[in-house]
């Protein structure tokens, strides 16, 4: 987050008590008749109650500004405010509405919010209304605002003027305002992460593929079993990889379609490839970023088989720590000098001196600290002809990472 959107925050924040104050003061009235001291001073239980009727709103609001969302929100804002009636609306229309008075003042709320969407400020006017037994009078029309400008409004109804509700309404239209802003932030980061996964699905190695298939070829005519087992691998393989479903998967799949990457690179290799796999069963159903742990397998096998000329053995394990799950892959290849390694995580250095980068170590790197914080990056240990280990520390539980069903969209 922006230290410019982690100031709105704070403001917002402030302003929100604000805003609550009135509301949260006649709720402390009511409070202090019906319990009695124990629950703490009605000044003390009118900020809680605010601060959880806001907490109540803000998650439907971080889904965007949309029918549902305000839906759910505009109840939450009303008791906020204790107003009579309060509607959303967007640019164009009414999105939710909350209290009496939906069937006459609809319309007349879009009119007074396209005043709002021209000035970007609040107003305050009289309703106009002729119905006698209506008690919106007044309204306060305050925008709603995101990266892209305003983008709708909060209309806040009460019988009479009130300076308080406008104040108040502003307030809050800045804290709604606020969770709209995160929400495209949280867009922008999905948005972000489905790039990167893009860019790792277009540096699939061609040259993997094209070896690939003249292996399952080689085996049609000799072992034409072999040959289907092989091509229904690769069809696995190239299925799990290109899937446009989730950003996250679980460690069995991911370990799955590792499999399939072993089985055709020992199509091609044959005896010179040994896999060794240590899984604690335990650790199989966590989720984790997809396609994290096989660009660490292929770079184990592109820099133990193809850059040597001896037998490769590769090591991949996942053991229970608690919290987390500790995964390293392992290979016994010609390793790299610390120094290149270094300038290839910093993005100054192609992943080898003279070699395609393919996918490396360096995506992987960016996309685990981007999902789990700097303490989480992988941590790599290597050396020129001391091969490669790599280590990942993934939290079991981490709100916002879980694996999407296959076959199911998020």
């Amino acid at each position: 987050m922006s230290a410019a959107l982690a100031a709105a925050c704070a403001a917002a924040a402030a302003g929100l008590l604000g805003a609550g104050w009135a509301g949260g003061r006649w709720h402390a009235r009511r409070a202090g008749r019906a319990s009695g001291p124990a629950l703490g001073t009605p000044v003390e239980r009118a900020t809680f109650h605010t601060l959880h009727t806001a907490s109540l709103a803000a998650p439907p609001l971080r889904a965007g500004l949309t029918a549902d969302s305000a839906r759910k929100a505009a109840r939450r804002l009303r008791s906020l405010l204790g107003t009579e009636a309060l509607c959303l609306t967007d640019r164009e229309a009414v999105l939710a509405w909350d209290g009496p008075g939906a069937d006459h003042h609809g319309e007349r709320a879009v009119a007074r919010v396209a005043a709002v969407l021209d000035s970007g400020r609040s107003l305050s006017v009289r309703t106009g209304c002729e119905h006698p037994d209506c008690p919106l009078r007044w309204a306060v029309v305050a925008p709603l605002t995101g990266e892209d400008g305003v983008l709708g409004a909060l209309v806040a109804y009460g019988s009479r003027e009130s300076a308080v509700l406008v104040r108040a309404a502003t307030e809050v239209a800045r804290w709604v305002s606020v969770q709209l802003e995160l929400s495209e932030l949280d867009r922008s980061r999905t948005r972000l992460m489905e790039a990167e996964i893009r860019a790792l699905r277009a540096q699939i190695s061609p040259h993997f593929v094209f070896n690939s298939l003249a292996a399952i070829a080689s085996f049609v005519r000799t072992d034409p079993e072999r040959a289907r087992d092989l091509l229904l691998e690769f069809a696995d393989f190239t299925r799990y990889s290109f899937r446009r479903h989730g950003e996250f998967t679980t460690l069995a799949e991911e370990l799955r379609s590792i499999e399939q990457y072993l089985a055709l690179a020992g199509a091609r290799f044959g005896d010179r490839l040994k896999v060794v796999l240590q899984v604690a069963p335990e650790v199989l159903p966590m989720a984790l970023p997809f396609l994290c742990l096989q660009p660490l397998v292929e770079n184990a096998v592109k820099h133990g088989l193809e850059d040597s000329s001896g037998e490769c053995l590769i090591t991949i394990a996942a053991r229970d720590a608690g919290a987390e799950a500790v995964i390293t892959v392992e290979d016994n290849g010609v390793g790299m000098d610390p120094a290149l390694l270094r300038r290839i995580l910093a993005g100054e250095a192609g992943e080898r001196a003279g070699s395609s980068p393919g996918i490396g170590l360096t995506n992987v790197d960016e996309r685990i600290r981007q999902v789990y914080g700097d303490a989480y990056g992988p941590v790599i240990e290597t050396g020129v002809g001391a091969g490669m280990k790599v280590t990942l520390r993934i939290p079991k539980y981490r709100a916002g990472v879980h694996s999407t069903p296959p076959g199911r969209l998020p």
